[in-house]
């Protein structure tokens, strides 16, 4: 007896969709390389046991590269997620056995895609015989970099480029654009409003103008080939971006430290910070009330120099609860009440002229911050 599936298939209105659909997907992306070579590389790649193996694979085949070893215990689908609880490349816990693989490979370069493939970790070796973890915004910054510097030298650079990033990533993707001539707009978080300008530069007639996007969260994406994050398309250029480096006797690391020396140390934390009990979504946004009606003249000893109200003021996006205060010597900090829970995010960001000025601002910072709600919650 045919059930409605079956019936479905004789139909033809359900079918399955065929490996052409994957090679489609795949040469997509690869339409979007810069185009250095990555043949060289050894690589280390784990989908964390997702959905990103065949579509990672069968890019680097098409790309070169001969020596990629996947991280067995995460190479099947495997909702369970036996090796990581946590299944998301950004905390260390899911890269670690990657980064245990890496002792024995020596690759250049480790990635990591989570389970639906739209965000990539990776991690590179820092010199002393071990690898350190890049972070999303160190990545960002390095693509975008690339990008430009790239585009620019083989004269593909469109006119008036656009990138693309969120309020609460780095400043440090601003003074890179500025670089190179590229116009940096911020969006709220989350990728997809990194999609909406793309489609708004589409209905101008001019998509091709946009040429990254990114966020802090280990979201790339470089053509309009879609509208959200994509990892395999970040995957392809870190391959890239390394490669090129590779050719200079560079490591990314070595490439991330050159571009701090250059634009300055920057860095960013988050903190989040629960309230707990049946009144702890009342208690945050009593925390958010107390911030607008009376905000800080400083925190953690620098000056507040500046705000920003996502909500109130005109500032050319869509009403959010999120508030900005400037500081002095370029420091940051955005709160940003979580939509689904009683937790508020808050974003820090600090500009140092040495990693040890910028790792004390940071922490000063981070304390500051911390003091500040946990004040105007008791209050």
């Amino acid at each position: 007896m045919l059930t409605d599936f079956d019936a479905a298939l004789a139909a033809g209105t359900v079918r399955y969709i065929d490996d052409r659909c994957l090679d489609d997907f795949v040469d997509a992306v690869l339409a979007l390389r810069p185009g250095n070579d990555v043949s060289g590389l050894k690589l280390v790649y784990t989908p964390l046991n997702g959905s990103g193996l065949e579509c990672v694979r069968k890019l680097l085949a098409k790309m070169g590269v001969k020596r990629l070893t996947v991280v067995p215990a995460q190479e099947k689908p495997d909702g369970h997620f036996p090796t990581c609880p946590y299944p998301n490349p950004e905390i260390r816990e899911a890269m670690e056995e990657g980064l245990r693989l890496c002792d024995a490979v020596k690759p250049d370069l480790l990635l990591g895609t989570d389970p639906d493939c739209d965000r990539m970790g990776a991690a590179v070796p820092d010199g002393e015989g071990s690898y350190r973890l890049l972070s999303g915004n160190e990545m960002g910054v390095l693509l975008l970099d690339y990008l430009c510097r790239t585009r620019i030298s083989r004269s593909t650079m469109p006119e008036n480029p656009v990138a693309v990033t969120t309020i609460v990533s780095t400043d440090m993707a601003a003074a890179v654009a500025a670089e190179y001539g590229v116009e940096l707009r911020r969006t709220l978080t989350g990728f997809k409003y990194i999609g909406e300008q793309i489609g708004l530069l589409e209905a101008e007639g001019h998509k091709e103008r946009y040429i990254f996007g990114f966020e802090e969260s280990y979201g790339y994406l470089s053509g309009a080939h879609v509208r959200d994050k994509d990892a395999v398309n970040a995957v392809m250029l870190a391959c890239e971006c390394a490669a090129w480096y590779a050719g200079r006797g560079m490591t990314l690391l070595d490439a991330m430290n050159a571009l701090y020396e250059k634009f300055g140390f920057y860095r960013n934390g988050l903190v989040s910070i629960a309230f707990e009990g049946q009144n702890g979504m009342k208690a945050m946004e009593e925390v958010m009330t107390s911030l607008r009606a009376d905000p800080p003249a400083e925190v953690a000893g620098l000056a507040v120099t500046g705000r920003m109200d996502y909500l109130r003021d005109n500032t050319g996006l869509i009403p959010s609860d999120v508030l900005e205060l400037h500081l002095a010597g370029g420091a940051k900090l955005i709160v940003r009440p979580s939509g689904t829970e009683p937790k508020l995010k808050l974003y820090l960001s600090v500009k140092g002229g040495s990693e040890e000025e910028a790792g004390r601002l940071l922490n000063a910072l981070t304390a500051g911050a911390n003091a500040l709600v946990n004040k105007r919650s008791r209050s």
